[in-house]
């Protein structure tokens, strides 16, 4: 999508039946793994963690993206970074920032470079993520086996529920 997107001084549509994956919009570098980070991934990508979201990258434009997130109940999230400002809005479910609970409508703003992670609700969470570049990497900052042991218990938990999950509702 970026290469076709490239004049701004023209109005343009973005569709979202038209929007690339995440890792197939190739807007994303992640960072190398540690021995023990790449362990964990295998361990919670074979217990089915693809499966548990859906991003699509629905606008990259110079200085500016915005990807269209759908993380499943129970999705495990690592901590972790970027290298771009993002800031986050709710479109409908809920997630747990820290001690908050954010819901339809709320927003975040996470600074480049600040570790954070965040847990979908009992629905999941759809959110929007705004970025001011339309490059950014993925610093994975999870240490140590304990969230990978836990990530992966969570996605054997929820994988097949996550077949047939459907979309949080919004609220009226």
């Amino acid at each position: 999508m970026a290469d076709e997107a490239q004049d701004t001084s023209k109005m343009q549509i973005f569709r979202h039946k038209d929007a690339s994956g995440l890792m197939e919009a190739k807007c994303m570098t992640v960072e190398p793994f540690t021995p023990a980070q790449r362990e964990g991934m295998d361990k919670v990508v074979a217990a089915g963690f693809m499966e548990g979201d859906e991003v699509k990258v629905l606008c990259d434009i110079p200085g500016f993206s915005l990807t269209h997130v759908w993380f499943k109940p129970g999705y495990p999230l690592p901590l972790h970074s970027h290298d771009v400002d993002c800031l986050y809005y709710i479109i409908a479910g809920e997630i747990r920032l820290g001690t908050e609970v954010l819901a339809e409508r709320d927003s975040f703003f996470i600074p480049a470079g600040v570790p954070y992670a965040y847990k979908p609700g009992p629905e999941g969470v759809e959110l929007l993520e705004i970025r001011n570049r339309g490059r950014f990497n993925f610093i994975n900052m999870a240490k140590g086996t304990a969230f990978w042991d836990k990530a992966a218990e969570s996605v054997a938990e929820h994988r097949e529920n996550w077949k047939t999950a459907e979309r949080p509702k919004l609220n009226a």
